[in-house]
């Protein structure tokens, strides 16, 4: 039985990342999740920390924690 309200034709992907800022041009990834949903309701998750070779900024720190 899916437990889902959505009926799936195929896999459907949530993706969430995490930076230092939002400046597109020097700032960096620090964090990337993703959830796959799979049609039958099956969840498979994955996080994973990224180094971002640069200091991460106290008001960044304060957002995510």
């Amino acid at each position: 039985m899916n437990p889902l309200p959505l009926k799936l034709e195929r896999d459907l992907i949530f993706l969430d990342t995490e930076t230092t800022g939002t400046d597109l041009t020097t700032d960096r990834i620090v964090e990337i999740a993703i959830v796959r949903v799979k049609p039958d309701g099956e969840r498979v998750e994955y996080r994973s920390l990224v180094n971002p070779e640069i200091p991460i900024p106290e008001e960044s720190r304060r957002v995510h924690g």
